[in-house]
């Protein structure tokens, strides 16, 4: 389906985490009607559907379009990878962390840490290699996932350990290459850089290190020393078991369980206070007729 500018836009931010935060927050949202005003033509819904029936008619239409922005692809992952392959008991995801100079798209922790860096049609390949690099210094499997016209591009700037998967136009997801998983290459150094104070220090106590009783001022430089002198493979696995823990997801189980398909991603990325789930939940359920007073 051929979307002009408008659409595009429009379709893409309805899925922002600004209009994801209005529904929370607010229980509805101004933005999102004025949104799918421009979307009506090309992703149509029937008087009595609610506001979740038009997430999932304009997401039919946008994760099938030929532009699709980083949004569906982080869907496809957390469809098909996170809750397809795992759940959300056993499996962990991380949104924008941090390694080295860069940001990780996405990482799910299960057994080891598998980061996605993600391409889609609407990226560049410029920054690819660099990221690769700075991801292999965190990360014991390293992916990128990217669109069709993507795919030779991609072989031929990243190294042979680092898998490469593809997001079809049909939006099916396929292996084109496996990733070897190589905690042995990871830089302690660079993942102590990664992680919050707390979680660095749960990761010295269960390696057998103690961290001194010194000042605040000193404690980074003396965990970094101590992070230093780990052995890499060790250390992986245990930051795969705290960041488990830490950053765990299992509690927005019955949130994304309420919510349909197309908003699971943005529910597992967008913060959101508990307090505010049967907010979100009652607005997603709403009419869209009786949405029209947003506006």
């Amino acid at each position: 389906m051929e979307l002009n500018t408008t659409q595009l836009s429009a379709l893409t931010r309805l899925f922002s985490s600004t209009v994801f935060g209005e529904l929370a927050k607010k229980g509805r949202s101004p933005l999102l009607m004025r949104l799918l005003g421009h979307t009506v033509d090309v992703a149509p819904c029937q008087s009595h559907a609610t506001i979740g029936d038009a997430f999932e008619a304009a997401f039919a239409v946008l994760k099938t379009a030929g532009m699709r922005n980083e949004y569906v692809y982080r869907s496809a992952l957390t469809q098909k990878i996170l809750m397809g392959k795992h759940s959300l008991r056993t499996a962990s995801m991380l949104n924008e962390f941090r390694a080295g100079t860069c940001k990780a798209d996405l990482v799910i922790l299960n057994g080891t840490a598998t980061v996605y860096e993600i391409k889609s049609e609407r990226d560049s390949l410029a920054r690819l290699a660099n990221q690769v690099q700075n991801y292999q210094r965190v990360f014991a499997t390293v992916n990128v996932i990217a669109s069709e016209d993507h795919i030779e591009g991609v072989r031929q700037v990243v190294p042979g350990e680092v898998g490469i998967m593809c997001l079809s136009r049909r939006y099916h997801v396929s292996v084109e290459r496996e990733a070897i998983d190589r905690p042995d290459r990871i830089c302690p150094v660079t993942v102590f850089e990664s992680l919050r104070s707390a979680e660095a220090a749960a990761i010295l106590k269960a390696l057998g290190f103690d961290v001194p009783a010194v000042p605040n001022t000193q404690r980074h430089g003396v965990m970094r020393d101590l992070f230093a002198k780990l052995e890499p493979a060790p250390l992986h696995s245990e930051m795969v078991s705290t960041l488990k823990r830490t950053r765990s997801l299992a509690s927005l189980s019955d949130l994304v369980d309420q919510l349909p398909a197309s908003l699971h991603a943005a529910a597992l990325s967008v913060p959101v206070r508990r307090s505010d789930h049967g907010r979100l939940v009652e607005a997603v359920a709403t009419p869209l007729d009786a949405a029209m007073a947003w506006a």
